[in-house]
């Protein structure tokens, strides 16, 4: 897909995308890089994904770096952004893209502890590595940022409730942000076809996305959905802190 941001606009500005050793978060920091920013990949446990990002970037000419964190572990998010600005300076944009909830064996809580409290923890921790007038985009889904008014999988309703749950942590942080004029966008999109969320969903109810894709009529793809991401955090703050990717006449009321 053509990268939606222009050649050079990102000259001199720094990004850190959460979660970007592959899928959605790779893509969106792939765009950043040939815009011409310096990026961090974060990984949990990928690195040689991460790595492998890394080395195509700098081959094209870019500059990048990969740092390891676990977004649970205050410590690895706070060497993270140490790290950052140890190599490129203080960031220009940083993507809250890393989430997760669905994956066995990690504990009743774990979904909260992750979507909501890691993620309000980890602004916290990357508030001082910030430039004044930068910006902070936070990745949710239709079934999670609607989920007070549209009901959605059963197999999803506890990543859906800690991720609206974040997203309603973060908001409450925004008059703190604007105080160094730190805009904050949150970015909602329907599930992403080819995405670890989609898959284990579909794992878990056979047909769940077909059926999602033919209500929809049309889901976005990774690197479509890491365009609007991108885009996100350059264009305008909308008034309502809020980009909408895609179709939303299945979800009733307010998000």
């Amino acid at each position: 897909m053509t990268n939606p941001l222009k050649p050079g606009s990102l000259a001199g500005k720094v990004a850190l995308v959460t979660g970007s050793s592959r899928g959605i978060g790779a893509d969106t920091v792939g765009f950043f890089a040939e815009a011409g920013a310096a990026v961090v990949v974060n990984y949990r446990n990928k690195e040689a994904r991460a790595l492998k990002i890394v080395d195509g970037i700098k081959a094209a000419g870019g500059q990048a770096i990969a740092v390891g964190a676990d977004l649970t572990d205050a410590s690895a998010v706070a060497h993270m952004f140490t790290e950052t600005e140890r190599n490129f300076g203080k960031l220009d944009i940083l993507v809250m893209n890393a989430s997760g909830g669905m994956e066995a064996g990690m504990g009743e809580d774990y979904a909260m502890r992750l979507n909501r409290d890691s993620q309000v923890n980890l602004l916290k921790a990357a508030l001082p590595h910030i430039n004044d007038g930068g910006r902070v985009v936070f990745i949710t889904s239709h079934q999670a940022h609607f989920i007070r008014t549209t009901p959605t999988m059963p197999e999803y309703v506890p990543v859906a409730l800690s991720k609206r749950a974040g997203e309603d942590a973060l908001r409450d942080m925004i008059p703190e942000l604007a105080e160094r004029q730190i805009g904050f966008v949150v970015v909602s999109g329907d599930m992403i076809e080819g995405t670890i969320t989609a898959t284990l969903l579909d794992r878990a109810n056979p047909g769940a996305i077909e059926a999602r894709r033919e209500g929809a009529g049309k889901l976005y793809n990774v690197a479509e959905f890491a365009a609007e991401i991108a885009l996100a955090a350059v264009e305008p703050v909308p008034s309502d802190n809020t980009r909408i990717v895609g179709d939303t006449s299945d979800f009733g009321g307010e998000g």
